[in-house]
């Protein structure tokens, strides 16, 4: 039988198929974020080393470098491949670049080949806001408009985003904060994607068969989205199966992002500047999502068995059928290994683990720490096929480590401390 969150005991065999329909829902409202706030961390790094046209150019090429290929993971995995506005919108409403809460999506569908979307409310516009009217421009304008282009691209090769209005506010509380339309302009030529996107493709996790139970674990909800756009869907109107290929579809976008992300990093910097800004990346976002995690999944305590639980369901770790990770309970603390997996095979620097060795890693005492400051993660032997390992160890009579720079980078973000709220009951 699913459960509503993960408060029971700690299961080494403890998967996201055994969360119920309403857990898998809340969980995929933090994937969202976990995916979009990566770059909270990434990209001030980026603008430290390389400056305001650095960061604006890694901005806009890696979305164009790893969106059009979740986006058509997305259809494929929930049915709705087509090449008409509201497979846009669709598609829009399961992207890391567009998270629930933190930006408020409004659509208004026309018909096959125009439609509209606004956003009530914008976080990262909101986050922006602060730094003045030049920084404002940068996200809403340069990066937006390619980003915007290629991911429609990924639907038809014609359509078209292009503002009807957008920030600068003028007055500065203008609501809706932006407006776009989006059409097909068959007249027009067809879009031609960033050279990157084809390096993006050829890696393992982008060509990844996710495997999945073989039936729904309670009742209810849409299997796919083959049917009608909706404007107003929420996660709670799929079905138990479909919502667990969500949720490691998110996951899955997370990697692509971040991949994209250190492959942009390293056509503009040295193999020391990618390790470097890939442990920071990873280090900011391990450590916000694990802090929400604990309190989405109600995981109570800060002792051994809730860290487990917490490295368990981080999505840094899934889908699975890429990551080998194995989580058991010691004596003295939490064992942490990872087994040879497709992770391990990508032949390049382009990714998290790709920078994960038998030494200790900030990113891995960051999860930790978020249960336990007292928290230390460190390499072990390893044993039969796995190949790296860690113990976590609590020591109670230890200061509390102080939080990582990189996690705190990522609470500047207001999507940070977002609570999120459930808005429809369960479809049936």
């Amino acid at each position: 039988m699913p459960v509503d969150d993960y408060s029971g005991p700690f299961d080494p065999a403890f998967e996201l198929a055994r969360l119920s329909r309403q857990a898998l829902a809340d969980l995929g409202r933090e994937l969202l974020l976990n995916g979009h706030l990566q770059d909270r961390v990434g990209l001030p790094r980026v603008l430290a080393k390389q400056g305001d046209e650095g960061m604006t150019q890694v901005s806009i090429e890696e979305w164009m470098g790893a969106s059009p290929i979740y986006s058509k993971r997305m259809q494929r995995a929930l049915g709705f491949e087509g090449r008409e506005v509201g497979t846009i919108f669709k598609n829009l409403q399961l992207d890391i670049g567009a998270p629930h809460q933190f930006m408020e999506f409004r659509f208004d569908l026309d018909g096959p080949a125009y439609g509209e979307f606004w956003l009530e409310c914008c976080g990262p516009l909101l986050d922006v806001e602060p730094f003045g009217e030049e920084r404002v421009r940068l996200m809403c304008h340069d990066v937006e408009d390619p980003t915007f282009d290629a991911t429609a691209a990924a639907t038809h090769p014609c359509a078209k985003i292009r503002p009807i209005h957008r920030p600068p506010r003028v007055p500065s509380t203008r609501v809706p904060h932006c407006r776009w339309k989006v059409f097909i302009d068959d007249r027009s030529s067809a879009y031609s994607q960033h050279p990157n996107l084809e390096r993006v493709q050829a890696s393992k996790i982008a060509q990844l068969e996710i495997r999945l139970p073989e039936k729904d674990a309670e009742p209810g909800g849409w299997r796919d989205y083959a049917g009608p756009f909706d404007p107003e869907c929420q996660l709670e109107d799929f079905s138990h199966r479909a919502l667990v290929r969500i949720n490691l579809e998110l996951a899955l976008q997370s990697h692509l992002l971040a991949r994209s992300f250190l492959l942009c990093v390293g056509q503009r910097s040295d193999p020391e500047t990618v390790r470097e800004l890939a442990g920071q990346q990873w280090t900011g976002i391990a450590g916000l999502t694990a802090e929400r995690l604990q309190r989405a999944l109600a995981v109570g305590g800060d002792g051994a068995e809730a860290i487990a639980k917490v490295f368990q369901m981080h999505p840094c770790f899934h889908p699975r059928d890429y990551i080998d990770l194995r989580v058991e309970l010691e004596d003295d603390g939490v064992r942490v290994a990872f087994g040879e997996c497709l992770a391990f095979e990508e032949g390049d620097d382009c990714s998290w683990l790709a920078h994960l060795s038998d030494e200790p890693h900030p990113a891995l005492d960051a999860i930790a720490r978020a249960v336990n400051p007292r928290a230390l993660c460190t390499p072990t032997h390893v044993r039969g096929d796995e190949r790296l390992a860690f113990r976590v160890q609590i020591d109670s009579d230890a200061p509390p480590h102080p939080e990582a720079r990189d996690v705190k980078l990522a609470k500047v973000s207001k999507g940070a401390h977002i609570a999120f709220q459930r808005r429809r009951p369960l479809r049936d």
